[in-house]
């Protein structure tokens, strides 16, 4: 039995900020990744700047899509070279400017957040950042990368 009954330990709990039900454990597997690309497309398609480069100019084949987002964040992430494309010349025709990369590193750490904590979530934030600063520095959008973020 406990020194304390179950409904006071649940709300000393919750006093002190913590939801047990709720904790976030770190992006550790190709499952996670799995689920952060599919829950962060799936704001990208509601969302009302990202969405219509995504589903109309690029006319995207989500089926095909995902599975490749799969093996490029686990190539970024886990170092298992699964990605094997160029990502920067698709992205050269896209009607895109800084303020579509900003809303993308928002909806990619928003997504990473709400889902994961800890060190290889942090890792993969600041390289996703990383990639959207290399992009526009390719697509003349922004001069030379300092320690500012995109944002």
């Amino acid at each position: 039995m406990s020194f304390f009954p179950r409904c006071c330990v649940s709300n000393f709990v919750t006093l002190l900020g913590f939801n047990l039900q709720h904790m976030k454990e770190d992006i550790k597997d190709e499952q996670d990744i799995k689920l952060l690309v599919d829950s962060f497309y799936a704001k990208v398609n509601e969302d009302d700047l990202l969405g219509p480069v995504f589903n109309g100019f690029a006319n995207v084949n989500w089926e095909h899509h995902l599975p490749i987002m799969y093996s490029f964040w686990s190539s970024v992430l886990f170092g298992t070279m699964a990605y094997k494309g160029q990502p920067f010349p698709k992205h050269m025709r896209l009607p895109i400017d800084r303020q579509h990369f900003a809303r993308w590193v928002t909806l990619f750490t928003e997504t990473a957040d709400e889902l994961f904590e800890g060190e290889k979530t942090k890792e993969l934030k600041q390289k996703a950042n990383s990639i959207a600063q290399v992009f526009q520095m390719k697509m003349g959008l922004i001069g030379i990368i300092g320690k500012e973020t995109v944002l």
